[in-house]
């Protein structure tokens, strides 16, 4: 069995200066006010949509992002409409073949423990029970899809998320909050900070509590 850290790969080659003028390009159609665009516009227009929440515009660009993460924050990233998925299937993966890494692979989850020695203890051995488990059944000649039953949410799983700004804007300020889950807070955060760094005018006026 391998112990993971959580993490992210952002899969999008971001050109900020190509994104703001496609924006621009795209909501000035609403004001016929092409004739106003520059080579300096798309910001002070890009952070005039925002600001009069007309964001419907943002919806023209995209970002794509591999996670990397355990298998129930999964199943919340999933739960965002406007996006496009494609995860990693323990249906059809089966994790005792050798160019498979002939083991289960789960996502650390010491940060988080309230009381990282006993409960990671506890933890780790649920993790290798599930593992032992899995094994056994797929020796027993039961199908991947049968035997993933056995599996934990700490499974790692890979999914990559294809959103719109607009709903990566949604996204953020739910999946940061402090309302939600510290595992999916510990990509969210980083991933936030890492575009505000990218296309600020877009991402910079949403905090992080």
């Amino acid at each position: 069995m391998k112990i993971k850290k959580a993490k992210y790969e952002i899969l999008s080659d971001i050109d900020e200066n190509k994104i703001l003028k496609f924006i621009e390009r795209a909501g000035r159609i609403c004001y016929k006010s092409e004739e106003h665009i520059t080579d300096e516009s798309a910001l002070k227009f890009v952070a005039n949509i925002i600001a009069r929440e007309h964001e419907s515009v943002l919806e023209h660009e995209k970002i794509s992002v591999l996670f990397t993460f355990d298998r129930g924050v999964s199943h919340e990233i999933v739960r965002h409409r406007l996006c496009s998925f494609s995860q990693e299937s323990s249906r059809y993966i089966n994790y005792t073949k050798e160019n498979k890494g002939g083991e289960i692979s789960v996502i650390d989850i010491r940060r988080h423990l309230k009381n990282p020695i006993v409960s990671f203890e506890i933890w780790y051995d649920s993790m290798l029970a599930s593992e032992r488990a899995y094994k056994a059944m797929i020796d027993a000649g039961e199908t991947p899809e049968i035997a993933r039953s056995v599996l934990p949410n700490s499974l790692k799983t890979e999914i990559v998320v294809t959103a719109n700004l607009r709903e990566w804007r949604v996204i953020f300020r739910q999946r940061t909050s402090k309302y939600a889950h510290p595992q999916m807070r510990e990509v969210m955060i980083p991933l936030l900070n890492d575009l505000k760094s990218k296309i600020p005018v877009v991402f910079d006026d949403i905090t992080i509590i």
